[in-house]
């Protein structure tokens, strides 16, 4: 199975960054992220084994005890790799950054301990909201419109593990389906 870990932005947080993405969205052909899939993503398993993702979601559930309570937001602008040739288009996350990095860093061990591979990727946190589809585009015009954006914020009470299907979505695109929500 294909799954990630992640926080996911409450309805009002995802309305309020859809509002001021929709009218910007016409100016370039990247392939938007259906607001229905905006979230934070703590850990990546590209292979689990069904049978270990059990397991996984009581070792997470286990590890995540105790984490401070914080209050997030989405706000500003991250571009992966870079601004002059960048492929992923995001939000940025404000507040809990420490909260979030040892969530992130717990759910990989957690995955680690189950026998589970997870993405090394360095954690950065943010809400993909765009890709390029592939081809470089210098985005210095899209982190001046995004650096101007501050959503509402809310306070972090759960974290999810999602399967992801792919191809199985709208235009081909990633079909999400919810297998555990952890309350915090």
């Amino acid at each position: 199975m294909r799954i990630f870990t992640a926080v996911v932005p409450p309805l009002d947080a995802v309305e309020h960054l859809d509002a001021f993405l929709d009218p910007r969205r016409a100016a370039a052909p990247f392939r938007w992220t259906r607001p229905e899939q905006l979230h934070i993503t703590l850990a990546f398993m590209a292979e689990a084994a069904e049978r270990r993702v059990d397991d996984y979601v009581e070792r997470l559930a286990g590890s995540l005890d105790g984490l401070a309570a914080v209050r997030l937001s989405l706000a500003g602008a991250v571009v992966f790799p870079n601004v002059a040739e960048g492929r992923v288009l995001a939000t940025g996350v404000a507040g809990g950054a420490d909260v979030l990095e040892t969530a992130s860093v717990r759910a990989r061990n957690a995955a680690v301990a189950c026998g589970i591979e997870v993405d090394g990727q360095r954690f950065r946190p943010h809400v993909t909201v765009a890709r390029t589809g592939g081809h470089p585009t210098e985005m210095t015009s899209w982190v001046r419109l995004l650096d101007t954006y501050a959503g509402p914020s809310w306070p972090l009470e759960s974290v999810q593990v999602i399967a992801s299907h792919l191809g199985e979505g709208p235009r081909r695109t990633p079909r999400y389906e919810p297998l555990a929500e952890i309350l915090l």
